[in-house]
């Protein structure tokens, strides 16, 4: 997992270069006003997913984690909780769906704080919940940058 603002992300393109690309997108895109929907950067191995909605209490959000793809979470406007923990043999409570590329967990995690211009990267073994909210309901618009890392 990763922690950073946008500003920083040079520092991790090295790692692949589809997340070269995802970072890419997010730096050169007008995400403020982009439109919510889904963008194709590379085909299938790199797409980013535009969404808005209110945060939502933790218990109201799931904790997943991906096989194929890491994600790129970038806030735009809004902040945010994210859990996070690594994977270590967590309850499955919904089975892999290979379409979307998700399963569900059970377990407890730690909050990772996510403010506008903050980004965090989280690879097949990083389990995570987002769209937590920190003081009650909060608007928020974020771009995931789907980055294929498996075939």
């Amino acid at each position: 997992m990763i922690l950073d603002k946008l500003e920083n992300a040079d520092i991790y393109t090295c790692i692949s270069e589809n997340l070269r690309k995802g970072f890419e997108f997010l730096k050169n895109t007008d995400l403020q006003s982009i439109e919510i929907g889904r963008y194709e950067i590379e085909g299938k191995d790199v797409f980013a997913l535009v969404s808005e909605y209110d945060s939502k209490k933790p218990e109201d959000c799931r904790l997943e984690a991906h096989q194929n793809y890491a994600d790129i979470q970038y806030i735009v406007s809004g902040k945010e909780a994210i859990g996070f923990v690594t994977f270590k043999n967590q309850e499955v409570t919904a089975a892999y769906i290979p379409e979307k590329d998700i399963v569900f967990y059970s377990g407890e995690t730690t909050p990772l704080i996510m403010e506008t211009g903050m980004f965090a990267v989280f690879f097949p073994q990083d389990v995570h919940r987002p769209c937590m909210q920190i003081d009650g309901p909060e608007k928020v618009k974020k771009v995931v940058v789907k980055v294929r890392v498996q075939d």
